[in-house]
């Protein structure tokens, strides 16, 4: 029982989740305060005053019928920027580490078939024994 929750945890999938989640948490706090300082202070030059010039009323006179186009363009742009450095810190090296760790111990990928792909073989070998019979 632990000899299998050691293996699971070893996979290598379980240790690499615990850095992305890491890392990204961390990571988004410093991307907050990029958007907070830099980007809101230039949406906020676009729309006027403040950054809720970006939006709209959808009955007029009604503050909670307000909609935050500041706010909506603030959370994608976060997003993004955190996406993109998790891919190019994270996910891109350990990509990279483990093709050149296989290319050294010499493993090759094992071809993935469907099940649809494997009877369709099979489909394909049994009508050609019957062709040669």
């Amino acid at each position: 029982m632990l000899k299998g929750f050691k293996d699971f945890i070893m996979r290598g999938n379980v240790i690499d989740l615990a850095v992305a989640v890491v890392v990204g948490a961390a990571f988004a706090e410093v991307v907050k305060v990029i958007v907070s300082s830099l980007v809101t202070p230039l949406l906020n030059a676009a729309g006027g005053a403040q950054a809720s010039g970006l939006g709209f009323h959808i009955l007029a006179g009604k503050d909670n019928t307000y909609i935050d186009l500041a706010a909506i363009i603030n959370a994608l742009i976060v997003f993004l920027i955190t996406a993109a450095v998790v891919y190019f810190v994270l996910v891109l090296p350990m990509n990279k580490y483990n093709e050149r760790r296989k290319a050294r111990l010499g493993i090759e990928d094992e071809e993935v078939v469907s099940d649809e792909v494997a009877t369709l073989r099979e489909i394909r070998d049994l009508l050609a024994v019957r062709r040669d019979v």
